[in-house]
């Protein structure tokens, strides 16, 4: 019997500074994976525009089941996503995709339309 794989709420609209996320509802920050997500908060494991995201950032998508894992560099581009956490992802063999805000929300919706399993974190400023 093949397992069902909950789908991954869409990012309904965004903006600086405010998303709005299906089922979640409205907020700064995000993380989302398939089935749920939650807002993310950034001073959990000590991310910041230039550390960049941690590997406990990441760590929770995994464990959500996420294949696919979209990681926002920010709006401007600022937010840091260090090398070592992609190829963490890589080596698991979930694909990651590290783009601007706009380019990631863009490509997670069509990830959770066609009812892949995409998560990300998602950075609504810059």
């Amino acid at each position: 019997m093949e397992k069902t794989i909950a789908a991954s709420p869409r990012i309904l609209s965004f903006g600086w500074g405010k998303m709005e996320v299906e089922i979640i509802g409205r907020g700064k920050d995000f993380k989302l994976w398939p089935g749920g997500g939650r807002p993310w908060d950034w001073s959990e494991h000590g991310t910041g525009h230039s550390r960049g995201i941690q590997q406990g950032d990441v760590q929770e998508l995994i464990i959500k089941g996420c294949r696919v894992v979209i990681l926002t560099t920010g709006r401007l581009k600022r937010l840091k996503v260090p090398r070592t956490i992609v190829d963490s992802l890589k080596a698991q063999s979930i694909e990651v995709v590290v783009v601007d805000t706009k380019k990631a929300i863009q490509l997670y919706n069509d990830y959770a339309e066609k009812g892949m399993a995409v998560g990300g974190l998602f950075h609504s400023t810059c």
